[in-house]
């Protein structure tokens, strides 16, 4: 492992490496308006909800790294208290990257991205009518992290109010990952778009406690053909197979065809990964236990 020390970095090390490694990020694409009215449009990668009751975000505006002045985001929250968070979607992607441009602060970054501004139903600054959603906020508090370059600043908000496209929910009314189609922000000059493939689903209640890994066998700890990951799965159950569970797999045909040729415990493995590949776990866990009971897999 590569060891750094961020006090003996330039700040701008520090931030490529940590924005590299913390991520994806999602972006707040954030509307405000200045003291006279003038509309500002920025983003931002430094963001996240922290609390659902009262429903709280939070972003970060840094000081500029050249002349640690405040961003024009920051100087309008200071003066209005308000702000919009729109989310990103792919389909705005080149105009969101248009305003992170360091305009003058009476350049109107919604006239510069090609972006139309809408009215808010709460809030004075405008939401972006191409974003798939947006919340409208009250700035709650600003706290300074610090005053050289890069120090951020965050802005906690109460989000007062919800918008929602249509198209980017499915037919139960839930938020549909692919039809929101967000972007989040990786390091340098990377991104990734949270849908299609790299969309992963994973159910783990957390009512029920698992049995973990000190339970699963020893043939199953030492697989080279289980992964971490499939492991997890497995030891996410609360119990072991029952004894009744392994018995069925001797009784199957196909069972007794995967264990002729080569390793035998290698091939109930392989067989029991692609069952945790289509969710049947528990299955797959009786496979693994049954793998288990080959002696001549300690003998090697």
């Amino acid at each position: 492992m590569l060891a750094f020390d961020p006090q003996t970095l330039p700040e701008r090390e520090v931030y490529q490496l940590l924005t590299g490694l913390v991520a994806p990020r999602p972006i707040a694409f954030v509307s405000t308006l200045d003291a006279s009215g003038v509309p500002n449009l920025a983003p931002y990668s430094f963001f996240n909800v922290f609390s659902s009751n009262p429903p709280t975000v939070i972003f970060s505006s840094n000081r500029k790294p050249v002349d640690m002045q405040l961003k024009d985001t920051l100087r309008n929250v200071e003066a209005t208290g308000e702000v919009v968070i729109n989310m990103v979607s792919h389909d705005i992607l080149g105009q969101m990257a248009l305003c992170s441009i360091a305009y003058p602060p009476e350049v109107n970054e919604f006239e510069k991205s090609g972006l139309t501004p809408i009215a808010s139903d709460l809030v004075k600054p405008f939401r972006v009518k191409e974003s798939p959603a947006q919340l409208e906020c009250k700035v709650q508090q600003i706290i300074p992290l610090g005053t050289g370059g890069g120090a951020g600043n965050l802005v906690i908000c109460e989000v007062v109010r919800i918008h929602i496209s249509e198209q980017a929910m499915d037919q139960d009314g839930k938020i549909d990952p692919d039809n929101l189609d967000l972007m989040g922000r990786l390091g340098r000059t990377f991104y990734v778009r949270s849908s299609g493939e790299a969309v992963h689903s994973l159910y783990q209640p957390t009512d029920k406690l698992g049995m973990g890994f000190g339970r699963l066998p020893l043939s199953a700890l030492h697989s080279k053909i289980l992964s971490g990951n499939d492991l997890a799965r497995i030891a996410a159950l609360e119990v072991p197979p029952s004894e009744e569970d392994i018995g069925r797999c001797e009784a199957l045909g196909e069972f007794l065809e995967i264990g002729v040729h080569g390793d035998p415990v290698h091939a109930w493995h392989r067989f029991a990964k692609s069952l945790i590949e289509i969710d049947r776990v528990s299955f797959a866990a009786s496979v693994i236990w049954y793998a288990d009971t080959y002696e001549d897999f300690f003998s090697r």
